[in-house]
C-alpha cells in the first residue's frame, strides 16, 4: 500500500513535472476564516507552562462531570492563522507553484491582516468578512468551534456585484482546476452552484477540466439539503471531471443520505464504501482520507495508500485540505489515482509535521527520506 518503489516513482514523476505545475491555474473559493489553534489546559504548572488535555475523550469526561454544577475550562491560543477550507487549499496549491485566483470571505471592504501573506502568493478577491474558528487540537483529533454568520454574505448577488459576472466567467471557464469548497458552512453555496450551472456551464467550450468539491462535515445540515447538494455536484460532471473529497466521517454521513449499505470503518470496508459511492454518484473520482491512509475510487477501482502517520502532530487543522491540494496536484499533472493519493498523503504529512505548506521539492525530499513514524 506504500512501498519504497512507489515513493521513488512518485518522486521521479513530481521532479519531471515540477515545471509544468507553474503553468497550471486554479480558481478557488469561497469561504474564509481566522483560525485560532487552541490547547485546553489540564493542569497549570506555572504562569508560563501547563499540561494540556491530551484527548477529546478526556475533555468530554470533564464536561460530563460538570453537568448540573458548571466548571471553568482554560483555553490557550497557540497560533493565529488563515483558515477555511478554501484559503488553506488555495494557499497549499500556490506553494506548489500554481497560479491561484481566490474568491471568498477574507474581509470586506478591507482584507483581514491574517491573509496578508496569502495575498502575496495568489490573486485574491474578497466579498465578505471572514468567519472565526477556535480549533481545539488534541492528540486524537480536533474540535472546531466556528462563528459563521458572516458567511451569509457569500451569495450570488454579492458575487455578481462585488466580483462581477464577467470576471467570474473568465476564471470559471479557463482555470485548470475549479474548487468551491466548504459547502456546510456557506448557507447559500447550493444556490451558487445552481446559478453556475444555469448561467455559466452552458457556455463552456474547449477542453474538459477538473472541478473539486468537499462538503466539510455536513452533520449539522438536513438530509434533504445534503441530498440536493449532491445532485448539483453530480450535474457538474457533464461539464467537468468531478472529484468529491471526503474524510471518514463524511463518507459515512453519505450512507444515510444515499441509502446505500453501511460498511465497517476498516481499509477494506471503506474501499467497498468508496465503490458503492462512486457507482451511485457517477462522478469521475471519489476520495476518502482517514487519518492513517487515504483511498481514491474511479470506475469502481480503488487505490489505497498509507500515509506517514505521526503520533503527536504539530498541527492538524488544515491537514485534510492539504491532502486535497496534493491529490488535485497529482490529478492535474496526469498522475493515476495511486500516485495522486500518495502525493496527497505526503502533502498532509509534511504539513502536520511542520505547520507549513510544502513545495514540490519538499514533497520529493519527503518521499525520498520517508519518516519512520
Amino acid at each position: 500500500m506504500n512501498t519504497p518503489e512507489l515513493r521513488k516513482k512518485c518522486a521521479d514523476q513530481l521532479t519531471e513535472a515540477a515545471d509544468r505545475a507553474n503553468q497550471l491555474s486554479a480558481f478557488t473559493g469561497l469561504d474564509g476564516f481566522v483560525d485560532e489553534i487552541v490547547h485546553v489546559v489540564d493542569k497549570r504548572d506555572s504562569a508560563e507552562s501547563f499540561q494540556r488535555v491530551p484527548s477529546i475523550l478526556k475533555l468530554a469526561d470533564r464536561i460530563k462531570a460538570a453537568g448540573g454544577k458548571s466548571t471553568n475550562i482554560e483555553l490557550v491560543v497557540q497560533r493565529t492563522k488563515l483558515g477555511g477550507n478554501g484559503p488553506i487549499l488555495a494557499n497549499a496549491l500556490s506553494s506548489f507553484g500554481l497560479k491561484v485566483v481566490y474568491l471568498g470571505a477574507l474581509g470586506y471592504p478591507t482584507i483581514h491582516p491574517v491573509f496578508a501573506n496569502f495575498t502575496q502568493h495568489a490573486e485574491v478577491h474578497s466579498i465578505a468578512e471572514p468567519g472565526h474558528t477556535d480549533a481545539l487540537e488534541f492528540e486524537d483529533g480536533k474540535l472546531m468551534f466556528g462563528k459563521t454568520t458572516q458567511l451569509q454574505d457569500i451569495n450570488w448577488k454579492n458575487i455578481s456585484e462585488r466580483f462581477g459576472l464577467e470576471r467570474l466567467s473568465v476564471q470559471f471557464s479557463n482555470a485548470d482546476l475549479v474548487a468551491f469548497v466548504n459547502w456546510t458552512m456557506i448557507p447559500y453555496m447550493t444556490e451558487i452552484w445552481e446559478a453556475l450551472l444555469r448561467e455559466l456551464c452552458p457556455t463552456l467550450t474547449g477542453r474538459r477540466r477538473t472541478m473539486f468539491f468537499d462538503l466539510a462535515d455536513p452533520e449539522k445540515r438536513l438530509l434533504n439539503d445534503i441530498s440536493r447538494a449532491l445532485e448539483y455536484i453530480v450535474r457538474f460532471q457533464e461539464h467537468f471531471d468531478v472529484i468529491l473529497g471526503l474524510n471518514e466521517k463524511e463518507a459515512f454521513a453519505l450512507v444515510e443520505v444515499l441509502g446505500i449499505q453501511t460498511r465497517p470503518g476498516t481499509p477494506d470496508g471503506l474501499s467497498e464504501l468508496a465503490r458503492d459511492l462512486i457507482k451511485t454518484l457517477e462522478i469521475s473520482t471519489l476520495v476518502i482520507h482517514p487519518v492513517r491512509y487515504a483511498l481514491a475510487a474511479s470506475n469502481e477501482k480503488v487505490d489505497l495508500v498509507e500515509g506517514p502517520h505521526v503520533a503527536k502532530p504539530l498541527i492538524t487543522t488544515g491537514a485534510g485540505d492539504h491532502f486535497n491540494s496534493g491529490f488535485c496536484l497529482g490529478k492535474l499533472l496526469g498522475f493515476d489515482n495511486e500516485l495522486s493519493v500518495l502525493t496527497g498523503v505526503t502533502t498532509s504529512g509534511y504539513y502536520v509535521r511542520s505547520a507549513k505548506s510544502p513545495t514540490i521539492s519538499d514533497l520529493v525530499e519527503m518521499l525520498s527520506e520517508w519518516p519512520s513514524q
